[in-house]
């Protein structure tokens, strides 16, 4: 099976409406794409209108969504809504848990609403310092998979990709090694499986993912792709790690 990348980037509280449209046009100038590479921008919601159809070469990522169609939910955005506008939505993003308080419940309704409505759902899994300190890191993953999947079928389960985000990595200029990052992504890869996934899934790494590591993660044998944070927000760097995916899928 040949190997494929999905390199994205999560803007975060970053870039307006016409920065995000003048980023998406200077990136999609930076490189170009080869077989089996993947190249998806996640901008604030202010950003999407417009972005989709800007370049064929860059898809398109909500940052968050509310579970409900419509109703009553001041300030929240719909998966409805983001129909037609964006390829994938992020879930459960530790920043969502950590700051926002959302629930493990409130991820699972998340997930099974971006399903129904044809999004593809980046479901955000990882562990604090002190649980790896603590040797928690695989429970804490298998807990987070297991509530999230809950009630999810399993042929739809092929629609989902995860991200490995060590929270402890995530902004703080640490990253976990590659060898770190692959032995997680072996062990997620394993507990899908358990729970009736198939063999392609996707993992993503994210945490403070930059161009100096970027090529030796993506060269680990169950690391799919990346979720960039900061180094994101720069074309300079963000193409740097574009790059080192196509030259290994050149290779």
């Amino acid at each position: 099976m040949r190997r494929k990348y999905l390199i994205a980037g999560n803007w975060k509280m970053y870039k307006n409406r016409d920065e995000s449209r003048e980023f998406i046009c200077e990136l999609a100038r930076s490189f170009d794409l080869v077989p089996g590479l993947t190249v998806a921008v996640f901008p604030p919601f202010v950003g999407l209108a417009g972005l989709r159809d800007l370049d064929a070469k860059i898809k398109i990522g909500a940052q968050n969504m509310f579970y409900e169609e419509k109703g009553a939910f001041t300030g929240e955005i719909s998966p409805s809504m983001l129909q037609g506008l964006v390829d994938y939505v992020l879930v459960g993003h530790s920043e969502r848990r950590e700051i926002f308080k959302e629930s493990d419940a409130d991820v699972n309704n998340k997930v099974k609403a971006a399903l129904r409505f044809d999004l593809s759902p980046v479901l955000c899994v990882g562990e604090t310092l002190q649980e790896r300190q603590a040797g928690m890191t695989e429970d804490k993953l298998k807990n987070q998979l297991e509530k999230a999947l809950q009630d999810v079928k399993k042929d739809e389960m092929d629609r989902i990709i995860i991200a490995y985000e060590p929270i402890w990595a995530i902004g703080t200029g640490l990253n976990a090694s590659p060898a770190q990052a692959q032995e997680m992504h072996h062990f997620i890869k394993g507990v899908w499986q358990e729970m009736g996934g198939g063999q392609d899934l996707t993992i993503l790494y994210g945490g403070s993912v930059k161009p100096e590591n970027g090529r030796e993660l993506l060269a680990q044998d169950d690391i799919s792709g990346v979720l960039v944070g900061g180094a994101s927000l720069k074309v300079e760097q963000f193409s740097a790690i574009i790059h080192h995916g196509a030259q290994l899928l050149d290779k």
